[in-house]
């Protein structure tokens, strides 16, 4: 499945914890069952072949009047749940859709966060609380909205925030990290939570990363169990402060129903579907088929050349009709083992940067869904492009460039080519022999790679690629068992880009070859680095980031562990419009193209195809 991976990139997780990557992936592939449980009057999903045709869909003769029956008052979902759910505890390592808020790429259906991040300006919108207050550099003060509830009635105060965040300091879960960052969180009334940052190590945006990012539980509910099973609770009744209700699940579906007393009706509204619904698909392929009919309303799965769909005719979009058609809001990279002889040495790194073909990268594995990827660990469009300097790019960066490869290898290494065609170095060292390893079934990621596998060879160096199960791979990242890997670092956040910055240089907290790191994968070290991205981390201006940013990028451009391949989304945003309409886009952008934190909005405006 070619998307499984958006659920499994590195975050702001606490080391040691498996649930680093706060993901639902599922390593096979699973029979697909068809989907019952609707009030569909006995039909299955396949709602274009039903009695009523085409015109449930909107698609006859250009009548715009969507699906008729329950299924009209319904929002598809696909592209999040690839097996049979087994948890929805917001805290587990891999809870199921839609409670894996923290991962940050699901909505806040069932569970909610005090803030919500929005990933065009970096903004922090009102959650359940009203807003992020700051009276000092070390205090964040957020006042909960009124009327606060839990989906039982019972009130959900300040002391139900206490509670979630302390958890961080006795179970294992996934932002046990927070306290290293803070001295306390208090109630300093039953409607007021308050946060002390610590002086030492200051990093105020890593705290509101968490403040946007932790989904707040009952305390009545998780209090009475006990901190080292919290994570294993399998929470399949789940109590939330959200707008929808766990109605059912089994192996071909999880739905969701309105909850009617939702707490913030008066602050957000109230959604226009009754139900929610997410079928689970064998793969892709299914989804797609579907999102192309109408059957889907909305879905996050990558799929190729989507704008074939609305060329053809149907209401199907992303947030923009041009390329790369996403908003970008990660990089996967190639990352380097620089403890592997040959890729020890910066210049071989550089050269194989050199030989790369980002712009075929970008075109063919991303479906031009992507630029070209820079010689940066900034996105350089979006939120962060604030702190990403062009010209010290385009100067002391790289591009797909063949000929300086070579140049690299002959005249600065010396390197002179066997009988094979692979370079070796002048201490008999060869260029080749690497695997490169991802994981099987990422489809566009094994296509990156085959491109770079085929780009070096052409050049000199000779790096093949190998596709072990998920679970594998990922093991053998953790543990620097990789020549070269690819990988995401951390996404688009309050805290980014200091956390890419983070996981791709900082070795403080990485352990040594085979022990599990969850960050830094390649083992780089540098003397200078922390100095750099504490300063950044306690920044009291952007202008005061930028510059700690600029050097911390000029020492990834001088070392390079690893090279951007591509540009991602944080999850893929498209839609068909048979059904709902007002879908927020680049020409309406009332809301950001996410699935979590502000992106929410879009769930209260869309509207009733006909209404």
């Amino acid at each position: 499945m070619n998307d499984i991976h958006d659920q499994i990139e590195p975050s702001t997780q606490m080391p040691g914890n498996r649930g680093q990557w706060g993901t639902n992936w599922t390593p096979s592939r699973r029979r697909f069952l068809t989907l019952t449980g609707l009030a569909l009057g006995g039909a299955a999903l396949g709602l274009g072949t039903s009695a009523c045709g085409t015109a449930q869909t909107g698609s006859s003769a250009g009548q715009a009047k969507g699906r008729a029956g329950a299924a009209g008052e319904t929002l598809f979902v696909a592209g999040f749940q690839w097996g049979p759910p087994k948890s929805f505890n917001p805290l587990a390592a891999q809870p199921d859709w839609p409670t894996n808020v923290q991962a940050g790429n699901q909505s806040q259906f069932i569970y909610e966060t005090l803030v919500r991040f929005n990933l065009l300006d970096g903004s922090l919108s009102p959650g359940l609380a009203k807003e992020l207050q700051q009276p000092d550099d070390n205090t964040f003060v957020l006042p909960l909205q009124d009327g606060t509830k839990w989906s039982d009635g019972s009130e959900l105060t300040a002391d139900d925030v206490v509670f979630t965040f302390e958890l961080g300091k006795t179970a294992t879960v996934t932002f046990s990290t927070l306290w290293q960052y803070i001295d306390s969180v208090e109630a300093t009334d039953p409607r007021t939570v308050e946060f002390k940052v610590k002086s030492k190590p200051y990093n105020p945006i890593f705290v509101k990363n968490f403040i946007a990012s932790v989904a707040i539980v009952p305390k009545a509910v998780f209090g009475s169990i006990s901190p080292d099973k919290i994570s294993s609770e399998t929470n399949l009744k789940p109590i939330g402060s959200g707008p929808f209700l766990l109605d059912k699940y089994d192996p071909t579906q999880v739905n969701l129903k309105r909850n009617d007393n939702y707490w913030g009706k008066t602050v957000f509204g109230t959604p226009p579907m009754t139900t929610i619904n997410h079928p689970i698909f064998k793969s892709n392929n299914d989804g797609d088929l579907k999102l192309e009919s109408g059957e889907i309303d909305v879905s996050q799965q990558f799929t190729a050349q989507i704008w074939k769909m609305w060329e053809s005719g149907k209401p199907v979009s992303t947030w923009s009709k041009k390329k790369p058609y996403h908003v970008p809001g990660n990089i996967p990279f190639l990352i380097f083992n620089l403890n592997t002889k040959g890729l020890d040495n910066p210049k071989v790194r550089l050269a194989i940067a050199y030989s790369i073909d980002y712009a075929n990268i970008a075109t063919t594995a991303m479906s031009d869904y992507s630029d070209p990827a820079n010689a940066s660990l900034i996105i350089p469009s979006g939120y962060e492009s604030k702190f990403y300097d062009s010209a010290a790019v385009q100067a002391e960066g790289w591009k797909f460039d063949p000929a300086k490869a070579k140049d690299i290898l002959e005249n600065e290494l010396k390197a002179k080519k066997g009988s094979d065609g692979i370079y070796e170095l002048p201490d008999g060292t060869k260029l080749g022999g690497w695997k490169l390893i991802t994981p099987t079934g990422w489809t566009d990621w094994n296509t990156a790679c085959e491109i770079v596998a085929k780009s070096v060879k052409e050049v000199g160096i000779d790096i093949s690629t190998e596709f072990p199960q998920a679970p594998t791979a990922i093991a053998r990242w953790q543990n620097g068992d990789f020549d070269l890997c690819m990988n995401s670092y951390t996404g688009v956040s309050p805290a980014s880009p200091w956390i890419r910055f983070r996981d791709a240089l900082d070795d403080r907290g990485v352990p040594d070859r085979g022990k599990a790191a969850f960050w830094n994968y390649g083992r780089f070290k540098n003397p200078e680095v922390a100095t750099h991205l504490d300063a950044a981390a306690g920044a009291k201006s952007d202008a005061e980031a930028k510059t700690a940013y600029a050097a911390l990028d000029k020492i990834y451009r001088e070392n390079v562990p690893a090279v951007p391949l591509m540009y991602r989304p944080l999850s893929f945003y498209e839609f068909n419009a048979s059904n709902w309409e007002n879908f927020p886009t680049e020409e309406n952008p009332y809301a950001p193209p996410m699935w979590s934190g502000a992106g929410i909005q879009w769930l209260f405006k869309i509207k009733k195809v006909g209404t």
